[in-house]
């Protein structure tokens, strides 16, 4: 382990040091009611709130302990647990030691492409939905990997952590506010990360706008835009796709952007959010929710069980988010309506914008008389190490996975800083709690927490990684 980083406490000092961290956090009921106060009056942003006290040193920069191999184990293997796997098979360094899903058969087919990958057949873990608890207690595991249904990512992280173990999850972080300030005291506590995999930061095109951002092609920063807009309704409905209809129920519950976090994180790494600027207030607006009771008056049988649900998550949510340096940014999502796929993925600044969704760009002195320019001609300056390193990865969405996958990998065994964090894990995903307590407030502005505490106006490294000696 490397000396600089602290040795995590034991498991029974953190007990007892969170029992009411929840209660320190700011609820959605809290901020609600506070701000449908201020609708009434000007458009002002929030007061501040006070932040709860801090229970440990920052986890900025804190590296990774240095070792040779990385043992992950991996909880949950369904569609996107079972598609991760051999992301991670793919690296030599990294062995898979232990598996776990409720659904044995789910299990074991992961534990069969471990051993047919060459390594030794991973410990298996199917005892019921919190069997994870018992995977979380083995002493050689490094890293847990969390791809199970929204609800349950804030536990399993939790467990991880107070267990030593470094945790990432898959979007959202957590469903409401106190519990992301909870990972936050649980990471700064146990010493351990715990990170949002937001695979969208490594995508070739985000990391290419990123570098040119960071270079000041872009001038002056001053707005950008990002988005879920994804025809989901077929995949919401098919009983074979989703285990149960768990993410479909989400509509019955919220409104407001449900999964913010593919819109949100590589627009946060491109304005440096946590890093020398952060993100202040969300006002977020619905449309009314038909999407899906349409979907299902054309293509579900009258006894099926979804029409005993009523959906009350807007068709389509679009929220204005402001940073401290008064920069705006837009974020939309919609999984319920006819859309090709888009996450918008724009920036704009004093000298151009970038638009995706098709890739386009704009900038002075490169262009000029309103017509768009080819953004391919930046690659060779600008892309990313990585994906000059790896211009043909594996695996899906594009071999986005499969970056970050490897990156995150290369700092666990080089003791490397992570790219992201828990306060960039907490961040992307306030809009999902937030968004919902400003429709319900009549787009009333809601205060984004601090989770950093203040250390945001700290320039550090993030996604625009150098590469290693």
């Amino acid at each position: 382990m490397d000396d600089q980083t602290p040795r995590p406490p034991s498991r029974r000092t953190v007990l007892r040091t969170t029992a009411g961290a929840a209660g320190a956090g700011l609820g959605i009921a809290a901020t609600g009611g506070r701000t449908a106060q201020a609708a009434e009056g000007s458009a002002r942003a929030p007061e501040a709130t006070a932040v709860p006290k801090r229970r440990g040193a920052t986890m900025a920069g804190v590296p990774f302990e240095r070792r040779s191999t990385v043992r992950i184990a991996l909880v949950g293997l369904g569609n996107r647990g079972a598609g991760m796997i051999g992301n991670f098979l793919a690296l030599p360094w990294v062995r898979v030691v232990a598996v776990c899903d409720p659904v044995r058969g789910k299990a074991e087919r992961a534990s069969a492409a471990v051993v047919a990958a060459g390594q030794p057949a991973p410990a298996v873990y199917t005892n019921g939905e919190d069997d994870y608890e018992n995977l979380c207690t083995r002493t050689d595991v490094d890293f847990v990997y969390v791809a199970t249904p929204w609800d349950t990512h804030f536990a399993i992280a939790r467990s991880a952590m107070l267990n030593g173990k470094h945790v990432g999850v898959e979007c959202p972080a957590a469903m409401e506010l106190a519990d992301l300030w909870e990972l936050v005291d649980l990471s700064e506590q146990t010493r351990r990360h715990c990170m949002q995999l937001e695979n969208c930061c490594y995508g070739r095109n985000e990391m290419r706008v990123l570098r040119m951002a960071h270079a000041g092609r872009f001038g002056e920063l001053l707005h950008g835009a990002g988005a879920y807009n994804h025809d989901l309704r077929g995949l919401l409905f098919d009983p074979k796709y989703y285990e149960g209809p768990w993410r479909r129920l989400w509509h019955t519950r919220l409104r407001g952007d449900l999964y913010p976090n593919h819109g949100f994180g590589p627009v946060a790494s491109y304005m440096d959010v946590n890093r020398g600027d952060r993100v202040v207030s969300i006002s977020s607006f619905g449309t009314p929710a038909l999407g899906l009771a349409e979907y299902r008056a054309a293509h579900m049988p009258s006894g099926d069980p979804s029409w005993k649900e009523t959906y009350i998550e807007s068709d389509r949510t679009i929220s204005m988010v402001r940073t401290a340096k008064g920069r705006l940014i837009r974020l939309e999502h919609d999984v319920s309506t006819p859309h090709p796929y888009s996450r918008i993925n724009s920036l704009g600044g004093t000298r151009g914008v970038f638009e995706d969704y098709p890739a386009r760009i704009y900038l002075e002195p490169d262009h000029k008389d309103d017509v768009w320019g080819d953004f391919s001609a930046y690659a060779a300056e600008f892309d990313h190490w990585l994906w000059k390193e790896h211009a043909n990865p594996p695996g899906g969405h594009g071999g986005m996975d499969y970056i970050m996958v490897y990156r995150l990998m290369q700092c666990l065994q080089l003791g490397l800083p992570p790219d992201f964090d828990v306060y960039d894990a907490a961040t992307w995903t306030a809009p999902l709690p937030l968004s919902h307590a400003s429709i319900k407030a009549d787009g009333a502005a809601q205060e984004i927490p601090d989770f950093t505490r203040g250390a945001w106006q700290n320039a550090r490294p993030g996604v625009d990684s150098a590469k290693p000696a």
